[in-house]
């Protein structure tokens, strides 16, 4: 009898522990930067959305849900936004946004990396994002700098003028 009593409150213990547990939910504010660059072409994408659940001290309840709307591409050019928009590279029109969906956040250095899918150009594939996370007066900022290569999206043909690594750079401002 002792010892279910001890399983029982540990167990109670446990779920108000888990229960009491709240993350954060972050709002994307206005400011944010999402900023592509290779050999041949550089730009930013104007509109993001999504979720995201975050708290340093909670990091297995955190997530992401991400979307970033290709129609906003820009890169200065008029005709190389049209032609990213086209059927030969994004196909806009097929697949309207670039998504991430977080399955796994953990401590990595000095920051963060958030396991997931990219999903792109109708394809699906995990990688790991790295990231920092700063509190500010207003809020917090959420940045990060990695390379996707293109050519595993199946964005535009491999080779050419535009180079198959993508360095993304992104600053995400949110609030409460």
């Amino acid at each position: 009898m002792k010892k279910i009593f001890i399983g029982f409150s540990a167990t109670i213990i446990l779920a108000a522990m888990f229960a009491f547990t709240t993350v954060t939910s972050w709002k994307i504010a206005d400011g944010y930067s999402i900023v592509f660059a290779t050999n041949g072409v550089s730009g930013i994408f104007k509109n993001i959305s999504g979720n995201i659940l975050f708290d340093d001290q909670s990091l297995a309840a955190s997530k992401f849900d991400i979307a970033i709307d290709i129609n906003t591409i820009n890169t200065g050019n008029g005709m190389q936004n049209k032609h990213a928009k086209s059927a030969e590279w994004f196909d806009a029109a097929k697949y309207p946004a670039i998504k991430f969906t977080s399955t796994k956040i953990v401590k990595a250095g000095a920051g963060y990396a958030a396991t997931g899918l990219l999903q792109a150009h109708g394809i699906s594939k995990e990688v790991s994002l790295p990231f920092t996370f700063k509190k500010t007066t207003t809020g917090a900022l959420f940045e990060g700098n990695f390379n996707i290569n293109r050519n595993d999206f199946k964005i535009g043909a491999a080779g050419g003028e535009v180079g198959d690594v993508i360095k993304v750079t992104v600053s995400l401002p949110v609030i409460k």
